[in-house]
């Protein structure tokens, strides 16, 4: 069953300046992302402003990056949803158009008990053909929720479809303990973007990384020296990569991704879906001055 490697990439949502979907501005995304060598693309993830798109939004983004990757890349959509039933919606759909599997985060805003996430994630993997992969998805600073090894065992027992997990909390211990589910087989990506190098180095498979968009070059370069076995370079891209992403995530850093895209011609507007903030033109400024001052596409040893 297909897993996820690398560097995946959970792109922006595109918007007009009306707030619809620019699929234009979409396809050329996609194509950036591609062709900057990076390992994989997962859509209206937290970085795509998931939770204020409607689901009919989710779903012709998902179309829409399935369609333009035309696989040369895999792209997991990321499905979870306000509610059960809207996550399974979009699931099911995720499935139809071809993509090559699915993301689910936890369910937000209230608390929800280990048996609940375990009855819910088993649900939407039962919900999809067991022969599609299924990712499950913490970000506990975000979602309140949070998911346990035991909570990913149970949910992989019950479901051969649950191949691995998105962790987004800077836990390196919880990280490595995901690593033995399923009798150590379990795919285990980061979310935090300064782990990705020792992640890898310690078992993990790889970065779901917002700022690989940005600095697409750097990421391609931390793999491919991870790929060769030369750990040594790997920790040297690592560290000269942390700087960079330290400036961009110094403001909102899903703003300051389009504020920069838009720089470079891949997005037409830098539109964010409210009520999600956009940059303010002093903010657009420095984060432009900082990130050119750092030489930010220059991949530096």
């Amino acid at each position: 069953m297909k897993r996820l490697y690398g560097t995946v990439v959970p792109i922006v949502t595109p918007l007009t300046e009306d707030d619809a979907i620019d699929e234009a501005s979409l396809d050329s995304l996609v194509d950036y992302v591609i062709e900057g060598g990076l390992q994989g693309l997962y859509p209206c993830g937290t970085t795509g402003e998931m939770m204020y798109l409607t689901v009919q939004e989710r779903m012709q983004v998902a179309e829409r990056t399935v369609k333009r990757a035309a696989k040369r890349v895999p792209v997991f959509v990321h499905v979870g949803a306000w509610n059960l039933k809207d996550t399974v919606e979009l699931a099911r759909h995720a499935w139809r158009i071809g993509a090559d599997g699915i993301g689910v985060v936890t369910p937000v805003f209230y608390k929800i008990s280990d048996r609940g996430l375990v009855d819910y994630f088993t649900a939407v993997a039962k919900s999809v053909p067991e022969d599609f992969p299924v990712y499950l998805y913490a970000i506990p600073q975000n979602a309140v929720n949070d998911i346990s090894p035991e909570v990913c065992e149970a949910v992989a027992g019950a479901c051969p479809n649950v191949v691995g997990i998105k962790y987004s909390a800077p836990d390196f211990t919880k990280l490595q303990r995901f690593m033995l589910v399923k009798g150590g087989t379990f795919s285990v990506l980061a979310g935090p973007d300064h782990l990705f190098q020792a992640l890898c180095a310690a078992g993990g498979d790889g970065v779901v990384s917002g700022n690989a968009m940005i600095v697409r070059e750097h990421y391609a370069a931390i793999w491919e020296a991870l790929s060769g076995g030369d750990r040594k370079l790997a920790v040297r891209l690592q560290r000269r990569t942390n700087v960079l992403n330290e400036t961009l995530c110094a403001v909102n850093n899903i703003a300051a991704y389009k504020v920069l895209l838009k720089r470079e011609g891949i997005l037409r507007t830098t539109k964010m879906r409210r009520p999600m903030e956009n940059l303010s033109p002093d903010q657009e400024k420095a984060l432009l001055e900082a990130m050119d001052a750092l030489e930010y596409k220059k991949v530096k040893i």
